[in-house]
């Protein structure tokens, strides 16, 4: 497997596939990372909390595109 560091320069956009995906557009520095002896090899992301927040509006508004594409229940409990 090969690790990696993954840093977050700018969000640039945010779309959903057909296939219930989320895809990110961003600029990012992409460099290998060396395994640790005795640590489980992970990719890191890495991020501002500017970009952080800028995140996690992405993805909110995606999800409620997601929903907007399912059919509501008219059976169950409300909301």
């Amino acid at each position: 497997m090969k690790i990696h560091n993954v840093e977050i320069q700018k969000f640039k956009a945010a779309s959903n596939t057909p296939h219930g995906q989320v895809m990110l557009k961003m600029d990012a520095l992409i460099s290998p990372k060396a395994a640790v002896d005795g640590i489980e090899p992970s990719s890191m992301l890495i991020m501002t909390e500017a970009n952080a927040r800028v995140l996690m509006a992405l993805l909110k508004s995606q999800l409620l595109q997601f929903d907007a594409t399912k059919p509501k229940s008219r059976h169950g409990r409300p909301g």
